[in-house]
């Protein structure tokens, strides 16, 4: 029994997979995370399920944003949410959120850069606000916030017009602290 495509005369488009046989789409990618053409040259991507302290998750994900890579820092903080422990699992969520919206801005996609970027201060900010907490691991969690708010607002009035993501990435440990 073929697909609906096969019977039609077009051929059967196979998905790629990992290793274990999960769906995974191995074409290249830009430093933004888009699809570029298969053989292309395109940017490494991020390894998926790595557990790392989450100093070392900060630290990975401050040098791949300010190398203008907000979708890859975006993967080191979706594995942060994944691994660590449920109490902050919100946190990481929010500053993945952050990423992805800076991600959306620098393609030029206003909507939804500008929703995942309010989505994600609004995200941050409540879980610094249930904890108590507003400088972990070294992040100054207000800053971000008033960064990805700044940003959707700057975003949202210059429409249609993307972002340098490199001069536009957030200090996660507030200004002149990598």
């Amino acid at each position: 029994m073929g697909s609906a495509g096969a019977s039609r005369g077009r051929p059967v488009e196979t998905r790629d997979r990992d290793s274990e046989g999960r769906a995974r789409n191995a074409r290249p990618r830009d430093g933004l995370g888009r699809p570029l053409p298969y053989g292309a040259a395109g940017v490494e991507r991020q390894p998926e399920g790595v557990v790392r302290t989450p100093r070392e998750t900060v630290s990975q994900a401050q040098a791949l944003l300010d190398a203008g890579k907000p979708f890859h820092a975006h993967e080191v903080f979706e594995d942060a949410w994944k691994s660590g422990p449920q109490d902050e699992r919100a946190l990481w969520r929010g500053l993945a959120q952050l990423a992805v919206g800076l991600t959306h801005a620098a393609r030029g996609n206003v909507t939804g850069g500008v929703r995942l970027l309010r989505r994600g201060a609004g995200a941050v900010e409540e879980w610094a606000a249930e904890r108590g907490q507003r400088r972990p691991y070294g992040m100054d969690l207000a800053g971000l916030v008033g960064w990805a708010r700044g940003l959707a607002d700057d975003v949202e009035r210059d429409a249609g017009t993307a972002v340098d993501a490199a001069a536009r990435a957030p200090r996660l440990r507030g200004h002149g602290a990598p």
